[in-house]
């Protein structure tokens, strides 16, 4: 592994702010992540921003093969360089925006569910977690890091200030567990915070499910759109065609208060909310 360092300074460039680019420095600490993450012969890893190769060389080592997606054109040809000694075999390079990339596409030509790995960028996590939120049903699992404060988000209990749309989302579907903690100083450029390492283990069926999960998701993107309102003026408000009275109807019969804040709901008090909804409204609250 090349110093990021370096490597910038070689090639007269810098780290990318829009991009919201950190690159690990340490190569034992990617080692370690692989190994905290059980990385095996059979995993096929999607690896979202694969940087200049933290991660990806020494998965190739370890993995039946990698998919390194990294969207920046300029970096993109270090990465190639970085990756040159790789087994070409368990390798594909792809210059590409996760948030496009057809994800279904990858796991039909390898013909099984893929694991996903990643540094994500502290500006689009929570839109990639939500895009592999809703193609969960081709991942077996996630081994992502974050800035803290997001992990802190995705593992918040009800009624904690963290707690909002991604960890209801997340909590619906899927185990999270913290594997590793990575300090600031292994990064380059030094971000502001702490990184940590989450594991995330998709359900195959959720605990508790809705009749329709695409409304769920709009029920939880709804209630914490204005989250220091009440339930009944907040879903009320929204999109969803839903009038105070409704609301209120709806809420009672779910035996929520409707003068609680999304904050204060469970998952599966959001469900059953959601199911209720969804029963009055259908179709009209869907589109």
């Amino acid at each position: 592994m090349t110093s990021p360092i370096k490597l910038f300074r070689d090639h007269n460039l810098k780290p990318s702010r829009r991009f919201g680019q950190n690159f690990l420095k340490d190569p034992s600490t990617a080692e370690m992540i692989i190994s905290r993450a059980a990385v095996t012969e059979q995993d096929v890893v999607l690896e979202i921003g694969a940087g200049l190769g933290a991660l990806t060389i020494p998965l190739t080592r370890r993995a039946k093969k990698v998919y390194a997606v990294e969207k920046d054109r300029l970096i993109f040809p270090l990465l190639e360089v970085e990756a040159r000694d790789c087994d070409a075999d368990r390798i594909v390079l792809l210059n590409q925006d996760i948030l496009d990339l057809d994800l279904y596409k990858i796991a039909e030509t390898e013909g099984r569910d893929l694991m996903v790995m990643g540094n994500l960028p502290y500006n689009i996590s929570t839109q990639i977690l939500i895009r592999l939120i809703l193609a969960r049903n081709i991942f077996s699992r996630g081994v992502l890091m974050f800035q803290k404060e997001l992990v802190r988000r995705i593992a918040s209990a009800p009624g904690s200030r963290d707690y909002g749309r991604l960890s209801v989302m997340l909590q619906y579907c899927a185990q999270v567990k913290k594997i590793a903690e990575i300090k600031s100083s292994l990064f380059y450029p030094r971000p502001k915070v702490d990184s940590a390492v989450v594991e995330v283990t998709f359900k195959k069926s959720p605990d508790f499910p809705a009749s329709n999960e695409a409304f769920l998701f709009k029920i939880i993107k709804a209630a914490f759109s204005k989250r220091r309102k009440m339930l009944k003026n907040t879903l009320a408000a929204s999109e969803l065609n839903i009038d105070i009275q409704l609301a209120t109807e709806v809420l009672k019969a779910g035996n929520i208060d409707p003068a609680r804040r999304a904050e204060t709901l469970s998952v599966e008090e959001f469900i059953r909310l959601s199911n209720l909804l969804y029963e009055k409204t259908g179709a009209a609250s869907t589109g």
